[in-house]
Parts: structure tokens; sequence; C-alpha cells
């Protein structure tokens, strides 16, 4: 694992951050994406910096493809190869289903899911020796969860997605997964009405008593990027401590 190269989208804050710093912590190379948060991201590559390896922090927005391209040269030109994609980048609108707009729909899709394809077709040409992507996905994804049709719906095309690409990149030696991830009380729950209280109603919930932290769900994505899971392939990991099976 050590020296590997890792693309982190989304990687300033959150589960992003946490699966950067996972990585340096065993010595990978990263590029940490991201899209407004100069500040967080640069942050995310000193520190991942200051546990020995070499990373940077890049802007680009994964809705353009010029942009994706651009990312992936940097790579490229900086690594000269890719051996692990992480998807995270995400965005969402919270509305009910019929007060979605096209654009609000355009938007999150291209987010969430297109940039998956996107960034995948460029991962997969500069993996030179096999390779590793692995995606973030959503109990919204097969869940019902109010106001969350877009992001649900982007979810369900990401997992699809997935299966998809992990078939046709199989042969190539090149791995893909996603990992399903219960609720992490990332800073995104302030922004949600009654974002706490839901959270605690969550918790109470959980088989396992706690929330998930970032760093529970950057344990998985790991493991997912690791030798030992060469033989997982396509497969939605599901993450919650239980919630997801409670009726």
């Amino acid at each position: 694992m050590e020296s590997r190269v890792v693309l982190v989208t989304g990687g300033s804050r959150g589960i992003g951050r946490a699966v950067a710093l996972r990585f340096a912590e065993k010595g990978s190379k990263l590029l940490v994406n991201f899209f407004q948060d100069r500040e967080a991201a640069e942050k995310t590559a000193r520190d991942a910096a200051d546990r020995g390896v070499e990373a940077i922090a890049f802007q680009a927005d994964v809705k353009d493809p010029e942009q994706i391209r651009g990312m992936f040269r940097e790579v490229q030109g900086r690594f000269g190869r890719l051996d692990v994609l992480v998807h995270n980048a995400a965005s969402g609108v919270l509305r009910q289903t019929l007060e979605l707009t096209a654009k609000h729909w355009d938007w999150v899709m291209a987010t969430n899911a297109r940039s998956l394809l996107l960034c995948a077709r460029e991962a997969a040409g500069a993996m030179t020796n096999g390779g590793r992507i692995v995606s973030l996905s959503s109990l919204g994804s097969d869940r019902v969860i109010p106001q969350y049709a877009a992001i649900g719906v982007s979810k369900a095309a990401l997992e699809s997605l997935t299966r998809y690409l992990a078939a046709e990149l199989a042969p190539r030696g090149i791995t893909v997964n996603a990992v399903s991830a219960g609720a992490v009380p990332t800073e995104i729950w302030n922004l949600i009405p009654d974002g706490q209280t839901i959270l605690e109603k969550i918790r109470e919930r959980t088989p396992s008593a706690r929330l998930l932290t970032p760093e529970d769900v950057a344990e998985i994505v790991y493991f997912l990027a690791s030798p030992q899971a060469h033989m997982i392939q396509g497969q939605v990991v599901v993450v919650d401590g239980g919630y997801s099976l409670v009726a």
C-alpha cells in the first residue's frame, strides 16, 4: 500500500478528508480534489504531508468534463500513474420530488452520478497495473427519505454504474465498488432543518448505539482499496451500525 497514488474527489472535509488522511497514514501519495473550499482542501493536503507523503490540493468541478481531464493530467504529470480513485464528491437539493426543477435534477445527477463515469474513464487510462475505484453512496439509494429524491436517485444510478464498470474493468485488474454509509454527523447536517434532532433519532434507532464517524467510513474505503479486497467486485458495502436492519 505504500507509495500508491490516490485521488480523492471532494477530499477537503468530512468523509473525503478522513479517507485522504487514512491513505496518507500508510504512505500513499495524494491528490485532494475540491470544488469551492480551497482553504479546507489545502489544510487536508498539509495534514497529509505532515504524515510524510506528497499531497496536493487541486480544484476541479466534477460536473465539467474538461476540468476532470485537467485533474487527471495533473495526476499523470506529477505522479505518472494512478492506483486508487475514491469518488466522494457529491451535491444535493433537498426538495419534495415534484418540487424538483430540471436544473436541480441535472445538477445533482451530474455531480453525483455522471462524474463517476467521467472520472472512471480517465482513471482506467491512468491505472497501469490494475487499480481500485471506490465510490461513496447512501442508504437513500434504495430507501425513501423525505426530500431526498434527487440525491437518492443519483446514488441509485451510481450503484448501478458501479456494477457495469466492475464487469467491464475486471479483466484489466481494476476493481470497482461502492460504500453506502449511514448518517455521519458532518457539517451538512447543520444546514438541514432539525438536523441535530434527526441525528439523535438515528442514533437511538441504531443497534450499535452510536452514529458513524468519517473514520469508520474511511476504514471500509481503505479496505476495498487494499490487495486483500482484490476479489470483491461490483459490490455496495453498507456501513451503518445496523441502522438499516431495523424495521
